[in-house]
């Protein structure tokens, strides 16, 4: 058993001021694999305060300084990945193969594209030619409270502490009860990366708790939430208080438009991607339009990929998905199959309970539905599971009206080979962002939605500004060097 009881405050690691331990559920087993402890006022109050007298000195510090910092975490990664890539799959369940390929490499790869931006990054520059006196600084916005998930646990802890920790604010990350221990790992890394005291803290807790603290707090000037859209919702309540910026990084029920002159790939790969990490991503294309023409040839080939999708714990190898993360989830996963049914969907592949075999873990059987009409249970809300809804549609015109219509807007896709078709349908969909024919964003590309996806844009330049304020100054002397420069 695991025992990792002591938060990060302070450039130190120290005991709760009130001890209150928490198992850790290892999803394969439903057997606790580790103890933490869920932090109180008392500890919330201790790492503000250390980030708090922490700013000035590391705001201070030359651009350049802090960017030798963050390549020193990623040295400290780059030593240690293996184990990055363990406690990651056996606190939230993601098979070895895929969390030493897919979740731990997150780290290197923010990393890497934050420093490239970093470089290109001017913190004060000209308002422009005709206004030759005027200049635009931008400034770390002081103590930042940071709340990650649990479903891409390094993802988001590097897509925030990191432009953070450039930007010059000093930071308390509240990382998810349900997997911690790829959090403290990290703070690991920061601590032997040498960064000052206070300049990066850590206090594990539950959002009624620890999350709520921070996001009320008077010291911390921003919250960045990664979670769902309820939670969302509360934060902005509670930040409101004290005028917090909020950044908000929520929900989806993303839509594969696919087109009867789509590659032949399309299909497979919408559905594998459905599934991957066991459907446990905001950006998964859950919902899969099918040009009527093509539906019925559609239907099966998803049938069939779900069939051949094997499920297995997360501790052996190979390119199979692993459990949910916990029985929460689980009976949440449950209860929408089968609203499903009972709404009149034609379920094709998968359904209720667990796969063959395995009568303990959190494993949800890789599921398919066709036939599903706009406005049913499993179109319009997130499961957030391996379980994919697939609609026809007769005109384009028609198969945008259907994506739009959702609270949602994070990710969409847009299968087919008419480049202007494609152009046309990424400037009509209301989403943060739309990937077409399998092509992934770029390094760099922003991560954000809209509506109640929330609007948070993470990753290269954006993710950085994120975390600056603009300054507006007059009468600047062009010929004089300040002294930061």
């Amino acid at each position: 058993m695991i025992e990792k009881r002591d938060f990060y405050i302070d450039g130190r690691w120290v005991a709760p001021a009130a001890p209150r331990d928490c198992a850790v559920i290892d999803p394969s087993t439903e057997e606790a694999c580790a103890t933490i402890s869920l932090g109180d006022r008392a500890d919330t109050d201790a790492a503000v305060a250390a980030a708090k007298a922490a700013f000035p000195g590391w705001a201070a510090t030359p651009p350049a300084e802090r960017l030798a910092y963050v390549e020193a975490i990623l040295a400290q990664y780059e030593a240690r990945k293996e184990e990055m890539a363990k406690a990651i799959s056996l606190e939230m369940g993601a098979p070895i193969d895929m969390a030493r390929d897919s979740q731990a490499p997150c780290l290197p790869w923010h990393l890497t594209n934050f420093i490239t931006a970093f470089k290109e990054m001017q913190f004060i520059r000209p308002l422009g030619p005709h206004a030759p006196n005027d200049r635009i600084a931008l400034e770390p916005i002081g103590v930042v409270g940071l709340i990650t998930p649990w479903n891409w646990p390094m993802n988001q802890v590097t897509l925030k502490v990191i432009p953070a920790l450039l930007a010059g604010c000093t930071c308390v990350l509240k990382p998810s009860e349900e997997s911690p221990l790829s959090s403290l790992l990290f703070a690991e890394f920061v601590h032997d990366a040498g960064l000052p005291p206070g300049v990066f803290n850590l206090v594990n807790g539950d959002g009624a708790g620890v999350g709520s603290q921070l996001s009320s707090h008077p010291d911390v000037e921003m919250i960045s939430f990664t979670g769902s859209t309820r939670a969302g919702r509360a934060i902005s309540l509670a930040a409101a208080e004290t005028m917090k910026r909020v950044t908000l990084e929520l929900g989806g029920k993303g839509a594969n438009l696919i087109f009867a002159d789509a590659d032949e790939k399309a299909v497979e790969r919408g559905a594998k991607h459905c599934f991957n990490n066991s459907g446990q991503s905001c950006n998964a294309p859950t919902r899969m339009l099918v040009e009527r023409s093509y539906y019925d040839q559609a239907v099966e080939i998803a049938r069939e990929v779900a069939e051949n999708t094997k499920v297995g714990s997360a501790h052996e190898p190979g390119g199979h998905i692993g459990p949910v993360v916990n029985q929460r989830q689980y009976d949440q996963i449950q209860a929408m199959i089968q609203k499903g049914i009972d709404e009149g969907a034609r379920l094709v592949a998968g359904g209720l309970g667990r796969p063959d075999r395995l009568n303990r873990g959190f494993y949800v059987r890789p599921t398919v539905f066709a036939d599903v009409a706009p406005g049913m249970s499993i179109e319009r809300e997130e499961i957030f599971g391996p379980v994919l809804s697939i609609i026809p549609f007769d005109t384009e015109e028609e198969a945008v009206r259907i994506a739009n219509d959702t609270i949602y807007g994070l990710t969409n896709y847009v299968q087919s080979q008419d480049g202007a078709r494609r152009n046309r349908l990424a400037r009509q969909l209301r989403s943060g962002m739309v990937e077409m024919n399998g092509k992934s964003r770029g390094a760099g590309a922003p991560f954000g939605g809209v509506k109640s996806s929330g609007r948070a844009r993470e990753g290269g330049h954006w993710g950085l500004e994120e975390f600056l304020e603009v300054k507006a100054i007059s009468g600047w002397d062009s010929e004089a060097d300040w002294a930061a420069e």
